[in-house]
């Protein structure tokens, strides 16, 4: 892999960071950007991050319109707010049916209006505008979009056929196409900034990763989910490369060598496009000195008192907790990439070694290992075929779409069934089926339905047709598994997050749309921790202390609730 610089990529008017959470993209924005206004250029970096801290890498306010940077002449930065705009764009098109429709009616198509698709929807309504702007085309020498919409997203703002006429008329209870409801007005402005994105000559697409088997993997993924639209102009940008393993310490050397053999094994499709690295750093990208250093240099500060932490809560307190309150039903939550599978598994062997029958039960292939020593413990263990049960909800939808739609309009109900909403829906009976054995065991699960879902699916309409989509009618099981998840003497809701700023922010974001759903969470685990390690590379020791603030952050959302686990040289899943 070759270095990332400035000099080594294709500079076009346009860049798009993309990636999943927690890889560093907006890091790498940023300091592209303030890297090209140091050499003359005038630069506008837009960030569609909810969770932004731009405003404090910046120290100053910044605002959805643009607001130049007194400490990087020529860039001007502007930082959209996409739960906001989400929240306007809402309002817009349930505004006119308050009053006149069923209150129950108006809180379905809330729920129908609160998920990923609609904040991403909202986003990209208000960054459209920045991609066909004839004015700020000429006013900028480069334009630099944080965070890129997905494919998903992009397929659905260019599907053909009257939108607003078919979102009316549609009872088939699509998931996501509620998101575009009101957009007719905006097609040709989507379809001119689609084709921007296209366009090698005008757009570059960098997709961020870092050197883990899971990143890489969804990087891979998103690449053909681009690449599918005509989206070919891309690059990789792998983000927190370890440079060099201090032989001695055994903590350095494990991260080293994984970090190896996940590049070494990184999916063929990634291999078709030019590739760059970007060191690991030890200090935090929290202000313009360091952003300015990113692409340049580490410098460890010496003599810093060795990090130590001690008296934390630990996963054996987790477990005894669960053990002692007698729950039936453990979910461990959290993004992709942040360990709730292996988490589940260690939960299950503790409950199992405190004399508890439990019953394991996840939707992750991966991870054999500890499902064999699950099982030789005496836990039983069940694997939901996600793709097996997906096909076959998809199959059903169909079949029940084409007798009431017309062949152009099921391009509507195709990129629907390519939703994430979709797949969580499809599995949904699934999970019925396994909470129900709660009677007899505890079940922990690896994977859930997030509260968007649960909240889509309990929506009185949304609910029986969803129900009429999978099965039919509706079962015990199901009709039983919402309210048991609320109740929190059965159930434990457990959000896994690391100690890093964006799976942090995303977690926090999770806890909100549970208590949304009115599902409790009472624990926290912060996963992979340096901080527990008994590492005595500097360099780590250097990232260990810039977790600490994150460990205070969790440990104030769960009311000290938190459950530290130490870093080890598992694959985190």
């Amino acid at each position: 892999m070759k270095a990332f610089s400035l000099s080594a990529i294709k500079l076009t008017k346009y860049l798009f960071f993309t990636g999943k959470g927690g890889v560093g993209k907006t890091s790498v924005a940023c300091a592209t950007a303030v890297g090209l206004a140091d050499q003359g250029k005038k630069i506008l970096l837009i960030s569609t991050d909810p969770a932004s801290n731009l405003q404090d890498v910046f120290n100053q306010p910044l605002n959805g319109h643009g607001s130049e940077i007194q400490d990087v002449p020529g860039l001007t930065v502007v930082n959209l707010n996409p739960e906001e705009a989400a929240a306007e764009y809402r309002e817009r098109v349930i505004g006119p049916y308050r009053g006149a429709l069923p209150e129950s009616v108006i809180r379905n198509m809330e729920e129908q209006l609160s998920g990923s698709c609609t904040v991403e929807i909202a986003a990209f309504n208000e960054f459209s505008d920045f991609i066909t702007d004839k004015k700020k085309q000429a006013e900028f020498d480069h334009i630099i979009f944080d965070t890129a919409p997905t494919g998903h997203t992009l397929r659905m703002l260019q599907l053909p056929s009257a939108w607003s006429t078919f979102i009316n008329e549609s009872t088939h209870g699509a998931s996501c196409l509620g998101q575009l409801s009101g957009l007719e007005e905006r097609k040709e402005v989507y379809k001119q900034a689609v084709a921007t994105l296209a366009d090698e000559g005008m757009t570059s697409l960098v997709l961020v990763s870092r050197p883990e088997e899971s990143a890489l993997r969804e990087a891979a993924r998103t690449s053909v989910e681009l690449q599918l639209l005509g989206i070919n102009n891309q690059l990789l940008v792998v983000n927190g490369v370890l440079q060099v393993a201090d032989g001695s310490d055994p903590v350095a050397r494990q991260m080293y060598e994984r970090q190896q053999a996940a590049l070494s094994g990184m999916p063929d499709v990634l291999g078709t496009f030019s590739i760059y690295s970007v060191p690991l750093r030890s200090y935090n990208l929290s202000d313009v000195r360091n952003v300015r250093r990113m692409l340049h240099d580490d410098s460890l500060l010496e003599g810093l008192a060795r990090v130590s932490v001690a008296g934390e809560k630990s996963l054996d307190d987790l477990i005894n907790d669960l053990y002692v309150s007698g729950k039936r039903v453990v979910f461990t939550m959290g993004k992709g990439g942040v360990g709730k599978t292996t988490l589940a598994t260690r939960i299950a062997l503790g409950l199992n070694e405190r004399g508890v029958k439990v019953h394991l039960t996840t939707t992750d292939p991966a991870n054999h290992l500890n499902y064999d020593l699950a099982i030789e413990a005496g836990v039983t263990v069940s694997r939901i075929d996600e793709v097996e049960v997906l096909e076959d909800y998809k199959n059903e939808v169909r079949a029940k779409a084409s007798t009431a739609i017309s062949p152009e309009d099921m391009e509507y109900i195709e990129e629907d069934l390519r939703s994430p909403c979709t797949q969580e829906i499809a599995v949904f009976k699934a999970f019925a089926e396994i909470v129900d054995r709660a009677d007899s065991e505890v079940v922990v699960i690896d994977t859930a339905p997030t509260g968007h879902t649960l909240l889509l699916l309990d929506a009185t309409e949304s609910y029986h047709r969803e129900v009429q989509r999978t099965q039919g009618d509706s079962s015990e099981t199901v009709r039983n598994l919402l309210p048991r998840l609320r109740n929190e003497r059965e159930t434990e809701v457990v959000i896994v997050t690391l100690p890093e700023a964006t799976p942090v922010y995303e977690a926090e974001r999770l806890q909100q749309d549970l208590r949304r759903a009115g599902i409790h969470n009472k624990w926290w685990i912060v996963n992979s921790c340096l901080s527990l390690t008994s590492t005595n590379d500097s360099f780590l020791q250097a990232k260990a202390r810039n977790e600490l603030g994150w460990i205070e952050r969790v440990k104030e959302l769960s009311g000290g609730n938190t459950a530290l686990v130490e870093w080890t040289n598992e694959c985190v899943l």
